[in-house]
């Protein structure tokens, strides 16, 4: 598999010989609005086009519809054919904007030969938690290929927890950036959340996204880096890539 970061939660990913793009956020640089009245998003511009990032893409996964993770550009960017799984939630607002191949996931699908599993996600907590609503993660398994688990917009919780441990995940990528939300409420994972999915996952690749280009985003990629060696955890365990950077696994 070879996973593609490209920005925030954006990634391409090509898996079992077939091509995936992952809550895509194309919007240009600081043409989105505020989270916190700091600055308006994204903070940073994309790697490479738009138009490079969905190229020769089959099939698009989104996890929510939040704007930072199917915002305006992607929504007409997208070729209004492709496949879109999503959240039984969000399929009647998907195909409201024109997408005609829309598959709300209650559990499990299989594509071509690859399996897709939703997982749930905590989005935060106490109140903050019903106002991010419901978000999801997914696991993808096919034959030859490492188990990849994507855990989603959630903190460290009981449910993620579980799925490391039932699925037992080749690798497992995280958002990291420690958003904040309300009255400084967490809802993705900050460098300690993280350092406990390493703990968890002892044989698992870990890989840290969603970093450095929204502005409620609370922990950078070197003070991860920095943490993570403080509490042992090795590089090649803990994965931070750069924006447009590739993983091969």
């Amino acid at each position: 598999m070879q996973l593609q970061l490209i920005r925030s939660a954006t990634l391409r990913l090509e898996y079992a010989h077939h091509r995936f793009v992952i809550d895509p956020y194309l919007a240009a640089k600081l043409t989105r609005p505020s989270y916190t009245g700091a600055s308006p998003n994204p903070l940073v511009d994309l790697p490479c086009s738009p138009q490079e990032v969905i190229a020769g893409i089959e099939m698009a996964l989104i996890s929510h519809l939040h704007s930072d993770h199917f915002d305006p550009a992607a929504q007409e960017l997208l070729p209004k054919t492709i496949p879109i799984l999503c959240q039984p939630g969000d399929a009647a607002e998907i195909e409201s904007m024109g997408f005609r191949s829309v598959t709300p996931v209650k559990d499990t699908v299989n594509r071509q030969g690859i399996r897709i599993t939703r997982t749930p996600c905590q989005h935060g907590t106490g109140a903050v938690l019903g106002e991010m609503g419901d978000a999801f993660g997914f696991v993808f398994e096919a034959v030859n290929e490492p188990t990849v688990y994507w855990a989603g917009d959630t903190i460290w919780c009981e449910v993620v927890a579980e799925m490391i441990h039932r699925m037992q995940p080749d690798v497992i990528i995280t958002h990291s950036c420690g958003a904040m939300w309300g009255d400084q409420v967490l809802i993705v994972m900050d460098a300690a959340q993280t350092v406990a999915v390493c703990r968890a996952a002892p044989n698992s690749t870990v890989i840290a996204t969603h970093m450095e280009a929204l502005d409620h985003a609370t922990v950078t990629r070197e003070a991860l880096r920095k943490y993570a060696e403080t509490q042992g955890i090795k590089p090649r365990k803990l994965l931070i890539p750069l924006d447009g950077e590739k993983v091969n696994l």
